[in-house]
């Protein structure tokens, strides 16, 4: 009965004693975003709704093709994709801290001397188990899976990335082609004008200069050199894209064709859910959830620490005698151990970690407010960009038959009609033709920002390849109860 109760006051001296136990507050392991009913940027004219499966609808077989090239062949994405597998250990070793720990050593030893000293043989076993009083070792393995769980949706929101980066690559590279065919065409165009120029001075026609001529000839080498760098251009942009693929940069990937239409505007009402679903969102929940459970395990961490050891030993000159367990000698020790003092370290430890989830939590909403702003940017980029389509498709129209008149009339001859009208409306139809075709593409990069900033995905149905990725980064954890 003595020892009983001299026990007990032993445990309680070291659970009440410690000047180091401090309040703290309790962490917080989740936030709610607060998406408003109706986006700022929206309008009410709009009615269809944001697909998550963007990619399909581009109805591009080719930009589809790219996109699982690169998810296939990109090295970033392959690097990316080691570090998620060396990073789903982690929830393995954390587990393996509330397990006890056995080890085990041989010795042997032999006498070439003597016969009265014969060979000896020794086996030891030793253990070692933190008993969880606290649940301090369950709140660092959750907080280790949560960290998978956000290494996960980072991965994700890679794989995100870089298959927006390849389709805006795609449009880069189909729109840095129609700008060298429309240089090329605008460098046909001058050099049959250059040639009626030259043929009317050398024929003596009236109102036709050698100024004409010269002015002629400076608009060929002009549109020369315009057409040389649009080439490096679609060069440039075939390159990016080819190392976004995983290929050697030899600018042999071709833009043919147009980008894909841009469908209908989109809706004016767009879930709550709809930006949860973002990646790197699902990502900055996790660390919050982690760091809280870390701040608790720290707190945990100022309580008395349960652990049991046991050691056996057993030597004999014959070898079949060490597995007569029997005849082991064996010892079991339990300890309860308080820290009384460490110079304030575990207290700082402690607080420490409640203030870095406090930093989680501002992360978190940091994080929100910047997804709302990208929808907002992305929603008033989208009407802005249309409305600057529309006014441009009728500058193109009218600066094309200015074009046409200013040349009809000059090699007609009609009165006031000269080489400078002619120049000058060309230049303004051309750098029209020009400004849509990128106008074109940011349309479409815009398009694609908004799908980006509301987290939608690019496939509706997961193709094979995307499933067994998706079947490699994910882990099945087993939980202790």
């Amino acid at each position: 009965m003595f020892r009983s109760h001299h026990a007990f006051g032993v445990a309680m001296f070291f659970a009440i004693s410690s000047c180091e136990i401090i309040p703290l507050p309790s962490p917080q392991d989740q936030m709610k975003i607060h998406t408003p009913e109706v986006w700022k940027a929206a309008t009410s004219a709009e009615s269809s709704h944001i697909a998550t499966h963007w990619l399909e609808e581009c109805h591009d077989p080719k930009l589809s093709s790219l996109v699982r090239e690169a998810l296939a062949h990109n090295q970033d994405m392959q690097a990316a994709a080691a570090r998620l597998r060396a990073a789903r250990e982690n929830p393995m070793l954390a587990r393996a801290a509330r397990l006890p720990r056995i080890n085990a050593g041989t010795s042997g030893s032999q006498s070439f001397t003597s016969d009265t000293n014969p060979d000896r043989y020794g086996l030891n076993l030793s253990a070692s188990w933190e008993i969880d009083l606290w649940g301090r070792l369950r709140d660092l393995e959750n907080a280790s899976v949560a960290d998978f769980d956000a290494a996960v949706s980072q991965f994700r929101a890679a794989r995100l990335s870089l298959a927006a980066l390849t389709a805006k690559s795609y449009a880069n590279l189909i729109s840095a082609a129609q700008q060298l065919q429309l240089a090329q065409e605008t460098q046909a165009s001058f050099e049959k004008n250059l040639r009626i120029i030259e043929r009317n001075y050398k024929a003596g026609v009236p109102n036709v200069r050698a100024l004409d001529v010269q002015l002629g000839r400076s608009n060929v080498s002009a549109a020369q050199r315009s057409s040389r760098d649009r080439e490096l251009e679609r060069d440039n942009a075939a390159r990016s894209l080819e190392v976004l693929l995983g290929r050697y940069p030899s600018a042999v990937l071709l833009g043919a064709g147009d980008l894909p239409p841009i469908k209908q505007r989109v809706a004016v009402s767009i879930p709550a859910n709809a930006i949860e679903r973002r990646p790197d969102l699902a990502a900055a929940r996790a660390r919050l959830y982690a760091s809280a459970r870390r701040a608790d395990a720290a707190r945990k961490n100022l309580l008395p620490a349960l652990s049991l050891t046991a050691s056996s030993g057993q030597s004999s000159t014959s070898l079949a005698n060490l597995l007569d367990f029997d005849s082991l000698l064996s010892q079991v020790t339990a300890n309860l151990t308080q820290n009384l003092f460490t110079g304030g370290a575990n207290p700082a430890e402690a607080r420490a970690a409640v203030e870095r989830n406090r930093a989680a939590v501002h992360d978190f909403s940091q994080l929100a407010l910047e997804a709302f702003r990208e929808v907002e940017t992305s929603l008033a980029t989208e009407h802005s960009l249309a409305a600057q389509e529309t006014f441009l498709r009728k500058e193109v129209e009218q600066a094309a038959l200015a074009e046409r008149q200013s040349e009809r009339d000059y090699s007609e001859g009609i009165e006031g009609a000269d080489i400078l009208s002619v120049l000058e409306s060309q230049r303004r139809a051309n750098n029209a033709r020009s400004s849509l075709i990128r106008l074109r593409n940011e349309r479409f990069q815009a398009r694609i920002d908004l799908h980006l900033a509301l987290g939608g995905s690019f496939w509706a149905r997961m193709p094979q390849q995307e499933k067994i990725i998706q079947k490699k980064v994910t882990l099945c954890l087993p939980y202790l109860p």
